[in-house]
């Protein structure tokens, strides 16, 4: 019975899935807004749960996204395209932005970074695309590029107490999603399955003692595989310290 349970949520999460991976060939129509940002990067406190990697990564050009896309936390680090759709103030190409936060409003996909939602604008026009506040855009879903980067994880500030241990997961390469993260547990000869807490933050209560072996649930264009990273936390990890596997999703 528990085998066939989760057996049946993977599916449920595969057929949500299903659409948001299949977005490579053609444009879906949509809106975006953006939020207020003293410095135009990404929010510090978004949903992924990346803290200021959030704000920083893809130079600062991120997105809040609706629930759909958002999918539970599921399509934390997803990239996308996105072009407006006002001839006179919006470019060709649009913008790459990665999602790093959950939010919508007003019939919107993407609440941008201040950053992000300029770069849809053509040289000169900024402040007239910003006047907009809320813009028809349409979007695909592009592979990320981490050029020099493996999949990598970061331990959780909170993982002070060597009782409790919670990583979340950067640098998904490809269009690629992270369905499931497991620990090895050695003595039991099993794997553990880590609770997806929020976004992109995994945690387990008791996790096995010494050098820790995670695997990834990996569902993308080749299909849903299970990717194992030997040695991936040392045993003496820390709490905000940064690890790299060796895995390089593409």
């Amino acid at each position: 019975m528990k085998t066939f349970n989760v057996l049946h949520l993977l599916l449920v999460q595969v057929i949500v899935l299903l659409p948001l991976l299949c977005l490579s060939d053609d444009f879906v129509s949509s809106r975006a807004t953006y939020y207020g940002s003293p410095d135009c990067k990404g929010n510090p406190r978004g949903a992924c749960g990346y803290g200021e990697f959030g704000r920083d990564i893809n130079n600062g050009e991120v997105s809040g996204v609706s629930s759909r896309l958002w999918n539970n936390g599921t399509g934390c680090g997803a990239c996308y395209q996105v072009r407006c759709k006002i001839p006179p103030h919006c470019n060709e190409e649009g913008v790459y932005v990665v999602a790093t936060d959950y939010g919508e409003g007003h019939g919107t996909d993407f609440v941008f970074s201040p950053k992000a939602y300029g770069r849809m604008a053509r040289p000169g026009t900024e402040d007239q695309l910003y006047s907009f506040g809320v813009v028809d855009v349409e979007y695909q879903r592009v592979p990320c590029k981490y050029d020099g980067y493996n999949l990598v994880y970061k331990v959780h500030e909170k993982s002070y107490n060597p009782h409790y241990l919670a990583v979340f997961i950067l640098y998904v390469g490809g269009v690629n999603d992270i369905l499931a993260v497991e620990a090895w547990q050695e003595d039991c000869k099993e794997w553990r399955r880590m609770r997806r807490v929020f976004g992109a933050v995994h945690d387990l209560q008791n996790p096995p003692r010494g050098t820790l072996t995670l695997r990834f649930l990996v569902y993308g264009s080749a299909g849903i595989n299970w990717i194992q990273s030997l040695n991936a936390l040392p045993a003496d990890w820390t709490a905000g310290a940064t690890y790299n596997s060796n895995i390089l999703l593409t």
